[in-house]
C-alpha cells in the first residue's frame, strides 16, 4: 500500500524541535510537543475521527458535550496542530470564500444570511471556549482592517459594503472607512479609504489547537498521534498502526486528504507562507497603529494578511508558492523561499518603519481548495461517513461551525445548524495534471499581474481579473 509522506519521528527531544521548526507559532508553544502515544492495535469507537486539527477536535469536542457517553477517537498522523492548525495566519475571520451571494444560489438569501450570521457567533463562540477551558491563545477581537491603497482597491472596496449592506449586513457588522479612519487602525502607506469587518479575532493557532486537544481528552475522548490514517471507508479507518471500526467515521483532514487512498484529487493543496519578527517596542506601534490588534491585509487580488500578536510580534503572509505539480507537499519549499522576501518586502512596504525588524521565523503550509472554492460539510448517516472543510485559508472560525454542525448531525440533535447551506454541498474532483497545474498557475500568474498594473496605472484591470476567474471556476 502507499504509504503517506513520512515526516514523523520517534518520540522525544528531537521530535519536539522538529516539530517547533514547522511555525512560528509552534515554536513558542510553551508547552510540550512530544506526541501522544499512537495506535498500537486494531480498535473500536463510536465516532472515528482522521486529523487532529481544528475540525477533527472542534466535531469530538462537541461530540463528548452533547454525549459524554460516545467513544470518540481522534487519529492523527503527526501532531494535533502539525497542519494548518499549527501554521496559519491567526485569523478567526467570520466569512467564507463562497460569499453569501454564492450560497443564497444554494439555497436562499435568508437562508445564506443566518449562515453567515452563525459564522459571525462562531468568532465569539471560539471566545467563550477558550475561556471556560483555560486556554490562553491570546484570543482578541479587534476585527479586520482591509486597506484600498489604489483607486481600483477603493471602488472595490465602496461597492463589496453597498453590496453587503443591499443583502442585509449592517455598519456594526462591515462599514467604510475614510482614509483618516483606516490610517488611526492600521497607519500604512498610501492608504485611500479602508473596511472595518467586526467579526475576527485574532488568536496564536498553535495555542488554540494545543489547547483544544486537552479540553477533548478532559471531556473524555481518545486521540492517537502518529498514526497515519492510509484509508478512509464506511464503518472503518485503515491506518498504518491497525485498523479502527466505527459507526461513523469524520473525515476532518483538509489539505492532506490528497494522502488518503482514492482521494488524490478532491481537494486542493495550496500553500501560503509566513513570517515572525521579533517582538516589537511600543515606540513601533505608536508609528504603525494596530493598537486594538485588528488583523490587517490591503484589497490586492494576490491576498496578504497580517497581525500583531500576543506578544507584539507582527505575523506576517501570503500566497508566494500557490501549488506544487501532482498536489505535492514538499517541507523544502516551506522555510527560506525566496518568496519569504517578497512577502518581507510587501510588510516594509505598508509599514517602513519595520524595515529594521528582525525577522526570526519564515515558515509556510497548505490549505485545501474544493473545484467549486465552496467550502462544505457532509453527513451520510445510511453510510456512518462525514466529514468537512475546504475552507479556502479561512477556517479557523468556520471549522468551528463545522465541528458543531457535525456533532449535531451525528447526534441527531435539532439544531438550526443542520440545514445551513453547506450541509450537503457537494464539488467536483480537481482535474488530472498537467491541466490543474496549469489552470492554477495560470491564474496567479493573471491576478498577480493584475495587482502590477493597478498599482502602475490606478485603473481596474477588468479583463486579467475576468479571464482568472473563468479559469478558475469553469
Amino acid at each position: 500500500m502507499r504509504r503517506a509522506y513520512s515526516w514523523r519521528m520517534p518520540p522525544g527531544p528531537a521530535s519536539d524541535a522538529r516539530y517547533r521548526e514547522r511555525s512560528m507559532w509552534l515554536d513558542t508553544y510553551p508547552g510540550s510537543l512530544e506526541p501522544r502515544p499512537a495506535l498500537n492495535s486494531d480498535a473500536d469507537a463510536d465516532v472515528a475521527i482522521v486529523g487532529g486539527g481544528y475540525t477533527g477536535l472542534w466535531t469530538a469536542y462537541y461530540l463528548r458535550q452533547l454525549d459524554p457517553t460516545l467513544r470518540v477517537t481522534v487519529i492523527e498522523r503527526d501532531i494535533c496542530g502539525f497542519g494548518a492548525s499549527g501554521r496559519n495566519g491567526g485569523w478567526a475571520v467570520g466569512e467564507l470564500a463562497a460569499g453569501i451571494k454564492k450560497y443564497a444560489a444554494l439555497a436562499d438569501l435568508p437562508a445564506s444570511l443566518r449562515f453567515s450570521r452563525a459564522i459571525f457567533d462562531s468568532v465569539d463562540e471560539i471566545g467563550r471556549v477558550t475561556a471556560a477551558e483555560g486556554i490562553d491563545c491570546g484570543y482578541h477581537k479587534g476585527g479586520v482592517i482591509r486597506l484600498a491603497r489604489n483607486r481600483p482597491q477603493a471602488e472595490r472596496q465602496a461597492a463589496e459594503v453597498a453590496h453587503d449592506h443591499e443583502l442585509g449586513l449592517n455598519e456594526d457588522e462591515i462599514r467604510l472607512l475614510t482614509a483618516d479612519e483606516a490610517r488611526s487602525h492600521a497607519n500604512a502607506t498610501d492608504v485611500l479609504s479602508g473596511i472595518l469587518y467586526a467579526p475576527c479575532a485574532a488568536v496564536d493557532p498553535a495555542r488554540l489547537v494545543r489547547g483544544l486537544a486537552e479540553a477533548v481528552e478532559r471531556r473524555g475522548a481518545t486521540i492517537v498521534e502518529q498514526t497515519a490514517a492510509v484509508a478512509v471507508e464506511p464503518g472503518r479507518v485503515l491506518t498504518d498502526r491497525g485498523t479502527v471500526r466505527a459507526e461513523v467515521v469524520v473525515r476532518a483532514t483538509e489539505a492532506y486528504t490528497r494522502d488518503l487512498r482514492g482521494r488524490r484529487r478532491q481537494l486542493l493543496p495550496v500553500y501560503s507562507l509566513m513570517i515572525g519578527t521579533e517582538p516589537l517596542p511600543q515606540s513601533t506601534f505608536d508609528g504603525i497603529g494596530l493598537a486594538d490588534r485588528p488583523t490587517f491585509a490591503d484589497d490586492r487580488y494576490m491576498v496578504i494578511y497580517g497581525q500583531r500578536t500576543a506578544d507584539d510580534r507582527i505575523a506576517f503572509g501570503g500566497r508566494g508558492v500557490p501549488y506544487l505539480y501532482g498536489s505535492r507537499i514538499s517541507p523544502s519549499v516551506e522555510r527560506h523561499h525566496r518568496s519569504h522576501e517578497r512577502i518581507h518586502r510587501t510588510l516594509v512596504d505598508l509599514f517602513p518603519a519595520l524595515s529594521g525588524a528582525r525577522i526570526t521565523h519564515r515558515w509556510g503550509g497548505v490549505l485545501a481548495v474544493p473545484r467549486n472554492w465552496t467550502p462544505f460539510v457532509h453527513f451520510d448517516r445510511a453510510a456512518g461517513t462525514a466529514g468537512a472543510g475546504g475552507y479556502v485559508g479561512e477556517g479557523v472560525a468556520p471549522s468551528n461551525l463545522a465541528g458543531r454542525t457535525l456533532a449535531d448531525l451525528i447526534t441527531g440533535a435539532d439544531s438550526e445548524r443542520v440545514d445551513l447551506p453547506w450541509v450537503g454541498v457537494h464539488h467536483r474532483r480537481w482535474e488530472p495534471e498537467p491541466f490543474r497545474w496549469l489552470g492554477v498557475r495560470g491564474s496567479r500568474w493573471m491576478l498577480a499581474g493584475a495587482d502590477m498594473y493597478e498599482y502602475r496605472t490606478n485603473r481596474e484591470a477588468k479583463a486579467a481579473v475576468a479571464l482568472a476567474s473563468k479559469i478558475r471556476n469553469d
